[in-house]
């Protein structure tokens, strides 16, 4: 029952000793991957046959899976080792996360919109909030994500370059977390992702160990740089920015806590809000294979290393906001959890009917009827996606109540025989 206890949203119940997923409550943050002893969960990712259909690949690695290698082994020593191991060619995210990062703060100096503003670009955030939080969502600011600006002008640059078309080039994201499908699959405010798939980073990494031990190091290729380099971290986006009052957070727990006070009218004075889904940010994410602890170590040494000198310039990219090339225009629509029933005046009984179940409930969220909380076994029950009888408690309470029963029907019977024994 860990999966049970550790889901943010409450998206499982066990049936018949197998997990479901509700899907509707599911926003795809990996917790139960990491959790399940049992490899319960499979993450749905691309693998490299799914690529064979373009004439050329770009391998577009996270700024987490610098952070996945030995000490001494340089990001752009990674990126050569990505062509080495079937891809056409790799672009570097972490420059790219740099430029976003400038062009946030380009819109917190010039918009005025409510405060405060939300990072999108975890994708589990945001089906958080589409969830459970709708009223914030005009909170997320609107600024293209990392890795899609980094798709984007890799198939420009390709295009460019070859003469290809953009759909015969095939932009792949090498990921720390599952979410990054849901950013695939659906991109927020637009209607097609400029990403083709994502492979985990579990998935690649030994076949890019066996290719960095046969790399040759000394041909003195540029070395990745910028401060978008310790974007897997927590603080790595406020860092690059100059608003004081910006601040990060990780962990759907304290994520939920922050947006709570949002909601109650706290908080107004913060201008930007770095979020996590993943307790320890990027570098803890469910597709990674590196211990999150000694991961943000090697990225704050990369940080150190190579994050004084920009690999940006300033001034280029204010240009480029100007003309929305980081924009979003669209709106994100609310995802909200479907009612008990469409029909108002029978959602309202079912209600009542939810409650009258819960009052006859222990409450203590022993998950043992497969679902997390004796309130959400109740709505299961209104439902009918499960029988009261599943709860241990009241099955129990229905045998007293048989027993009881019982042994006044046997004490009845019994004075009557001895009654017609004795006459």
């Amino acid at each position: 029952m860990k999966c049970l206890r550790i889901c943010p949203t409450e998206a499982l119940r066990v049936r018949n000793g197998k997990a479901t997923l509700l899907g509707d409550r599911c926003i795809d943050c990996g917790e139960c991957v990491l959790q399940c002893p049992n490899d319960a969960f499979v993450p749905q990712t691309s693998s490299f046959s799914d690529f064979s259909s373009f004439k050329y690949t770009i391998a577009l690695p996270s700024p987490t899976f610098y952070s996945q290698f030995g000490k001494g082994v340089r990001p752009s020593t990674i990126l050569r080792a990505l062509k080495a191991i079937g891809f056409d060619d790799s672009y570097d995210v972490a420059c790219a996360s740099e430029s976003v990062s400038i062009a946030i703060q380009e819109y917190l100096d010039s918009n005025a919109t409510p405060r405060p503003l939300i990072s999108p670009f975890c994708p589990a955030i945001v089906r958080l909030i589409q969830i459970r939080y709708p009223n914030l969502l005009e909170n997320l600011i609107p600024i293209e994500s990392p890795m899609e600006i980094a798709a984007r002008e890799a198939k420009r640059l390709k295009m460019h370059e070859l003469g290809l078309k953009e759909h015969e080039i095939g932009a792949i994201y090498l990921t720390p977390c599952p979410a990054k499908m849901i950013a695939l699959r659906h991109p927020p405010r637009k209607k097609h992702s400029f990403v083709d798939g994502v492979i985990p980073i579990s998935d690649i990494y030994p076949k890019l160990v066996s290719a960095l031990a046969h790399s040759d190091d000394s041909n003195g290729a540029a070395e990745v740089r910028g401060l978008g380099l310790g974007w897997s971290i927590v603080g790595g986006q406020v860092a690059c920015l100059k608003a004081e009052d910006a601040i990060a957070i990780a962990g759907l727990t304290n994520v939920m806590r922050v947006f709570d006070e949002i909601e109650n009218g706290r908080l107004k004075d913060i201008q930007y809000i770095e979020c996590h889904s993943c307790p320890t940010a990027c570098v803890g994410g469910s597709l990674t294979v590196e211990n999150p602890y000694i991961a943000r170590g090697r990225v704050l040494r990369m940080v150190e290393k190579y994050g004084s000198e920009p690999c940006q310039d300033r001034q280029k990219i204010r240009e480029l906001y100007q003309k929305n090339f980081f924009s979003l225009i669209g709106t994100i629509a609310p995802s909200p959890v479907q009612p008990l029933d469409d029909d108002m005046s029978r959602g309202i009984q079912k209600m009542h009917k939810r409650q009258q179940i819960y009052d006859m409930l222990p409450k203590i969220d022993c998950g043992a009827c497969g679902a997390p909380t004796c309130m959400t076994f109740a709505e299961d029950v209104v439902k009918g996606d499960a029988e009261a009888e599943e709860c241990v408690f009241l099955t129990m309470k229905t045998f007293e109540s048989m027993s009881t029963n019982l042994l006044e029907v046997v004490g009845k019977h019994s004075k009557r025989i001895h009654r017609g024994i004795e006459r």
